[in-house]
């Protein structure tokens, strides 16, 4: 699932390639992809990208007051293409949700002429969502985000106050979108291995030094992870994020921390990965979400 540092090089490209685009047109071609129905995905058409903001995991279009936001979800992607195609998609045919063509303005990089993107989306879980809006803040899943972790409004005192006011695990209030935007299953794990802390510890327990752990963990991890990120183009973005993991991911491989061997714990629909000796004091974590070690 692409995450923040991900979604900002998404941000950052199409930034450089799309602002002052006119938007030639937009093709639907998953209608269950669709989420909004006024105004309709056609009122896009001829107008011109003056914007492209990212909202915790969501991409921002803004064509002249007429917003296309779309959330890639976990298997979604962005494909984009500067031979745009005119051969017409057979709805509900093949992994391709949406596709748009512009007519991009001249740069010091490109000349003018068409480019394009499809939103692409594998397997049979379709999650991958579309929202043609006047307001982003229309979409409730984007009003009701939690602070962005790389804003500087995002402080100590403010995670302080996020943390000991919840009993849940820190693994899921780091990956509520409500809590706190952005951060998902690859970070999280990532975020928690930096700072020596168990997925599964209860986050109103954790002490101040354990939460400047996690918090200086948070911008050092996404801080890092998104200056790799941007500049660079969407086919290179989901390995610039597996190269930079430490443990989501390597299940079995040697933590490059300590050289203990990296475990898993599997739930239905994903897995979490920790170092032993980091982050549970050599405890082995039972795989399942009941597990007694929290420390």
């Amino acid at each position: 699932m692409p995450e923040l540092p991900e979604v900002s090089g998404l941000r950052a490209f199409l930034e450089a390639r799309l602002l002052g685009a006119v938007v030639d047109s937009v093709r639907i071609t998953s209608f269950a992809v669709l989420k909004t129905a006024d105004p309709p995905y056609t009122a896009l058409e001829g107008r011109t990208v003056t914007a492209v903001n990212r909202f915790g995991k969501f991409v921002d279009l803004d064509a002249d007051g007429i917003h296309f936001v779309f959330h890639l979800a976990k298997a979604g992607w962005l494909r984009f293409t500067e031979a745009p195609s005119d051969k017409p998609l057979k709805p509900g045919a093949g992994p391709i949700a949406a596709r748009l063509r512009f007519t991009a303005p001249a740069t010091a990089e490109h000349p003018a002429g068409a480019v394009g993107f499809d939103l692409t989306e594998a397997g049979t879980r379709k999650s991958l969502a579309v929202h043609v809006v006047r307001d982003p803040q229309e979409i409730q899943a984007l009003a009701t985000l939690g602070p962005e972790p790389l804003d500087p409004a995002f402080t100590q005192e403010v995670f302080d106050g996020i943390v000991t006011g919840s009993s849940q695990q820190i693994k899921g209030l780091l990956r509520s979108q409500s809590v706190i935007a952005g951060i998902g299953n690859a970070y999280s794990d990532e975020i928690l291995h930096a700072a020596k802390v168990s997925p599964f510890a209860v986050a109103k327990s954790l002490d101040a030094e354990t939460r400047d752990g996690i918090f200086t963990a948070i911008g050092e991890v996404l801080g890092g992870a998104v200056a790799e990120a941007v500049g660079k183009p969407p086919e290179k973005l989901k390995d610039a994020k597996r190269g930079g993991m430490r443990v989501h991911g390597r299940t079995g491989q040697p933590c490059p921390v300590c050289g203990d061997t990296v475990r898993e714990v599997s739930f239905a629909d994903r897995a979490l990965q920790y170092c032993p000796t980091c982050q549970t004091k050599g405890k082995i974590l039972a795989d399942r979400r009941t597990s007694r070690f929290l420390k």
